[in-house]
């Protein structure tokens, strides 16, 4: 399998790099072709130009050679793993501009008027988000509907024809201990091999 595993946080050295590291590790380890991008170190671009707000016609190529690599990219995974902190309700400002940006019209998605339905272009079907949070669940869900789980498994994936979307969120992160994080890891892991079944 063809995998993309895509990072949005800012610090090295944070639980999210760790997380990113060990989904890499498990599924290199288990024979798939990984595509790992840490998209801050990187200096991926965020910022929609005029030229890439259409939502119908098939997007024009990019002038980024940075987004040309993901788009091209992107067609050809069997399947993807996000991996980012919860930060107000939202993916970092990172990852959502590589979500305007990459899947576009005409490369993730067929659009035949403004109101229509999309058809999904993406062969991916499958994909795991992976979140840090420091919201306590029932809160998150209480007060705020969760709304990761909107964005992702509602908004962003069925759009593009990934069918299949598991999120896990770990939580709450600032105090956790070292135990409890290999814990964490270990559940990445073991999240990532199930993509594989």
């Amino acid at each position: 399998m063809r995998i993309g595993v895509y990072l949005a946080h800012p610090r090295s050295g944070s639980f999210n790099h760790a997380l990113f590291d060990a989904v890499v590790e498990e599924l290199r380890g288990r024979g798939c072709q990984v595509v790992a991008h840490d998209l801050c170190a990187e200096g991926f671009e965020p910022v929609l130009s005029a030229e890439e707000t259409g939502t119908v016609q098939s997007a024009s190529r990019a002038h980024d050679a940075q987004v040309e690599l993901h788009r091209a990219e992107v067609a050809t995974l069997d399947a993807m793993v996000f991996v980012h902190p919860n930060w107000w309700g939202m993916p970092p400002a990172v990852l959502a501009g590589w979500v305007q940006r990459v899947l576009a019209p005409g490369i993730a998605y067929k659009l035949g008027t403004a109101e229509g339905e999309p058809a999904g272009l993406l062969k991916a079907g499958r994909a795991l988000v992976l979140n840090t949070s420091d919201t306590p669940a029932d809160r998150e869900k209480a007060e705020f509907g969760d709304p990761l789980h909107s964005i992702w498994s509602a908004c962003v994936l069925p759009y593009v024809g990934v069918a299949e979307v598991r999120r896990i969120a770990f939580r709450t992160v600032t105090d956790s201990d070292e135990e409890q994080r290999a814990a964490w890891l270990d559940e990445a892991r073991r999240q990532a091999a199930a993509l594989l079944t």
